[in-house]
């Protein structure tokens, strides 16, 4: 997603917040503003902004405990939400995951669908969420640990994966940058879900 925004057309200021200094080589030369920050007490007065995407997330096993898992999954992405809209932005791109209910009986998907549900209210005219299946991606690139989930989804599914139903196929993490970004830029009002059938190839549309 940063990649795709520092080498858009705009000419504008692209602020990153993270928990600790990016290891990926570095884009976007002086446009991109990169932020250390503890997300269970952000700073006030966050620099002002138009857009907010929100890319937050772990597993159970990596927070290592449901409480922890909850406080990324949930608090830190509804606060950087928060957070953003005080900033003046009009406009907010979360990912999500596929599953997400509020009502559901695992965890994981409850507590992405509690978080859907507390972004929708926070006064964005245009909110899009991205609901993607197993993302595939370089994670090891971005200083992220391997989810042998989705190593293993993608190896046994390679073969026959013409013949997944989109709607449940691993996706690229491009493809899902390429539709939240393009969502954002047409800027409908009120949510939008983009299902991960929706987003399949939005990459190569771009």
């Amino acid at each position: 997603m940063l990649q795709r925004l520092s080498a858009g057309g705009s000419d504008g200021r692209v602020d990153v917040l993270v928990r600790r200094p990016r290891s990926s080589p570095a884009v976007g030369g002086d446009r991109i503003h990169t932020h250390v920050v503890d997300f269970a007490a952000l700073p006030a007065g966050l620099p002002a902004t138009d857009d907010v995407y929100i890319a937050l997330g772990t597993t159970i096993k990596a927070a290592g405990s449901e409480a922890a898992f909850r406080a990324v999954d949930f608090d830190a992405v509804v606060a950087v939400a928060r957070a953003g809209r005080a900033a003046g932005a009009t406009r907010l791109a979360v990912v999500s995951a596929l599953g997400a209910d509020s009502g559901s009986r695992v965890l994981y998907n409850r507590v992405k669908g509690d978080m859907e549900a507390a972004i929708a209210d926070l006064g964005y005219g245009s909110v899009a969420i991205a609901q993607p299946s197993l993302l595939m991606g370089d994670r090891a690139a971005l200083g992220q640990p391997l989810r042998s989930g989705e190593v293993w989804a993608t190896r046994l599914l390679s073969p026959v994966m013409r013949f997944v139903p989109a709607g449940i196929r691993p996706i690229a993490a491009a493809d899902v940058a390429a539709a939240l970004i393009a969502a954002a830029a047409e800027a409908k009002s009120g949510v939008r879900i983009l299902s991960s059938a929706v987003m399949q190839g939005a990459s190569r549309r771009r």
